[in-house]
């Protein structure tokens, strides 16, 4: 992969070059066209949250970035880049990778931070999808797993100021459909034990957590809209499933476009660096 395809002007310049060039890379694997937009994200743009998470993730690691909402990434890097106005081949619904953001501009306008909170359940959930690799016999490998993403969920689900259709509400959601649907299938495996998932709280019955992510307030200009249209058990089939073929591009991504960040990202150790090299470059 010549990775100066993915940078504006060929050139990664800076630290948010290369994040967007990460970010970019990870649209093209799912949306470059009409073949990879139904393989890969099976015609659910829902699969833009995780990239979503991962981005507000990487931004977070940048500290003083002078960025508080994706919204400011997204009119730097992404609103009038040619990479995201370009069409896409074969789609009638969406006619670039900017079209298919919008739909979830909402999101755009939270704290970043907060999204970032995210990644750990994500990143729970990944592991869990990758481990199973369609295959009931791992259900009982990724039950210690389940557990881990309970606990996470719940941390997510206690944040005070969840309202049905908000943006927080949706990525909330999206975890736990994509939790729910693994965890049906591996019900009746052997040595299989996934918690059951609690309801999303609503205001009357969450509790004022102390701290930063607590007093952080997000916009909610589209909450009501969004809501109408919006089923938290509306997805049939798994989004983080059709992501595990990439997922392990997550941190790949990072290291090829020499993005500095924790080696601790994903889990994956210095060693893993030059296989991971070497699985981009081919």
């Amino acid at each position: 992969m010549n990775k100066k395809v993915y940078c504006t002007n060929n050139n990664c310049a800076t630290e948010f070059d290369k994040i967007n060039a990460g970010c970019l890379y990870l649209f093209n694997a799912l949306f470059v066209d009409y073949n990879a937009f139904k393989d890969n994200s099976n015609n659910n743009i829902d699969v833009v949250y995780y990239i979503i998470i991962w981005l507000s993730y990487m931004l977070s690691l940048k500290k003083d970035n002078g960025i508080n909402k994706l919204n400011d990434f997204y009119i730097d890097h992404i609103e009038k880049n040619t990479h995201y106005i370009k069409k896409i081949e074969g789609v009638r619904e969406y006619k670039c990778y900017k079209k298919i953001i919008d739909q979830k501009k909402d999101l755009l306008d939270m704290n970043n931070n907060i999204i970032s909170n995210f990644y750990k359940a994500f990143k729970s959930l990944c592991e869990m999808y990758s481990t199973f690799g369609g295959n009931t016999s791992n259900c009982k490998k990724i039950s210690d797993k389940a557990n881990q993403f309970f606990e996470e969920y719940n941390e997510l689900n206690n944040y005070s100021d969840i309202t049905k259709g908000s943006p927080y509400y949706k990525l909330l959601s999206t975890l736990s459909n994509d939790y729910d649907h693994l965890k049906n299938i591996c019900k009746d495996a052997q040595g299989s034990n996934f918690p059951t998932l609690p309801e999303i709280n609503t205001p009357k019955d969450t509790i004022k957590i102390p701290g930063e992510f607590s007093e952080q307030k997000f916009e909610q200009k589209s909450a009501t809209n969004s809501a109408q249209n919006y089923d938290i058990r509306s997805s049939s089939s798994s989004i983080v499933s059709k992501l595990i073929p990439v997922v392990s591009i997550f941190v790949a991504i990072s290291i090829f476009f020499g993005i500095s960040y924790k080696y601790s990202l994903f889990g994956f150790r210095k060693r893993s660096q030059k296989h991971l090299r070497g699985k981009l470059k081919k």
